[in-house]
């Protein structure tokens, strides 16, 4: 997969999210890093569970994993992983689990 496309299935992930501009406002996200067929970011302080982290990996099916991680220097726990969900899940889906809220 060329860089190009990965940045471009980053860019739209981020953009079902509502956008990074609204993501780092809503919720403190940062450090956004666009992986092969993903996306993944740091949450701000707050999220349920201890939540730190936010991976969105695309699938070959079109819908996503969304993988959701507590990251404490050098130790990663899981925290929830939902495989298939579709494009229109996603905010609810990040809403439910972080509790925090992408809309007013």
């Amino acid at each position: 997969m060329s860089n190009t496309n990965s940045q471009e299935i980053a860019q739209t992930i981020a953009q079902q999210l509502g956008g990074i501009r609204k993501l780092s406002m809503m919720v403190g996200a940062k450090n956004f890093v666009a992986l092969e067929s993903g996306l993944t970011f740091k949450l701000g302080k707050g999220a349920k569970n201890g939540i730190t982290h936010v991976t969105v990996k695309l699938e070959a099916d079109d819908t996503y994993t969304v993988n959701f991680q507590r990251v404490w220097g050098h130790k990663v726990t899981e925290k929830g992983s939902f495989p298939g969900a579709y494009n229109d899940q996603l905010v609810s889906l990040f809403e439910s689990t972080t509790g925090f809220y992408l809309s007013f």
